[in-house]
């Protein structure tokens, strides 16, 4: 591994986040076509299907993936069935900014679920940065206007991508354990391959019941196949790959300051898109929420 940024390394970490952002903007402009639990499970059955060459032989008795099934199962469950899905169903009352803002708060999260569930040392300095992305969060839900903090009332969005935010936190987390999960890392493909496989029957359970529940029905559309197509090979397949090569090469630390790209991302495409320009207390939540990030992560 090294720390040095070639414009290949560059390129790798910068595509990331301008996909997830994309997700969120293509989430937005498909509402109404498709359910959003149910636009989860397609999408990722598309990744599935284009997994399948690369890796299907994961699916095979005897393959590490069935001796680790416990482990992918929960990973399955919060990375692909519910982060997903939240986030989908969080963009039909919020904004693609307000969302990955409030995604942005991530660091948060890890800290304290690794804090309070895997015995991880959080110093003064990480709980400064903490406090500085929890008001970066609070500028977006308050709309930049400080005085309705005092009767804020939260948009089901934003309590949604919250809770998508700690699901992810706390799937995170259950990466960095050993065990026999650790056998398919060495193969990108397969790892991803795993956890779609059991993310897939899980999104497909939570989409079932909304079918069930909802009389919301697809739409099908040329336009909408071309968004569920790119969703389910550039934001769930392309992007997680280009992540993984970029960490190895530079490391973690320097590649989350590119994962918190994501909001201005999302401001852009969302301007350029959507006619929903950023607004001013956009940008000091950014600038609060990066702050901290980088505060925290000093040594």
């Amino acid at each position: 591994m090294t720390t040095r940024l070639t414009p290949a390394t560059v390129f790798m970490l910068l595509l990331p986040p301008l996909l997830w952002a994309s997700n969120a903007v293509v989430g937005r402009m498909v509402q109404g076509m498709v359910p959003p639990v149910m636009m989860n499970f397609v999408r990722w059955l598309v990744a599935f299907l284009v997994l399948l060459p690369l890796a299907g032989w994961v699916l095979r008795p005897g393959s590490p993936m069935w001796s680790a099934w416990r482990r992918f199962t929960l990973l399955g469950l919060l990375g692909i069935g519910v982060y997903n899905a939240l986030q989908y169903l969080a963009l039909k009352s919020s904004t693609p900014i307000n969302v990955t803002l409030v995604g942005a708060s991530m660091p948060v999260w890890m800290m304290a679920i690794g804090w309070l569930f895997f015995q991880a040392r959080v110093s003064h300095r990480q709980i400064l940065g903490a406090v500085l992305s929890i008001a970066g969060v609070l500028v977006v839900l308050s709309r930049g206007e400080w005085r309705q903090l005092l009767g804020l009332r939260l948009v089901a969005g934003d309590l949604l991508m919250i809770a998508a935010t700690i699901a992810w936190s706390l799937y995170s987390w259950l990466l960095t354990l050993p065990g026999d999960a650790q056998k398919l890392r060495g193969d990108w493909s397969a790892f991803l391959m795993a956890q779609v496989a059991f993310g897939l029957a899980w999104s497909g359970l939570f989409a079932g019941g909304e079918w069930m529940v909802s009389d919301a029905r697809i739409q099908w559309s040329w336009p909408l196949a071309a968004a569920l197509l790119y969703v389910g090979i550039g934001p769930a397949i392309i992007a997680l790959r280009c992540w993984g090569s970029g960490v190895q090469r530079v490391g973690p630390s320097i590649a989350a300051f590119f994962s918190n790209l994501t909001p201005l991302f999302a401001a852009l495409l969302s301007s350029a898109f959507l006619g929903e320009p950023p607004r001013l207390y956009h940008a000091a939540a950014f600038a609060l929420i990066v702050g901290g990030i980088v505060l925290s992560s000093r040594r």
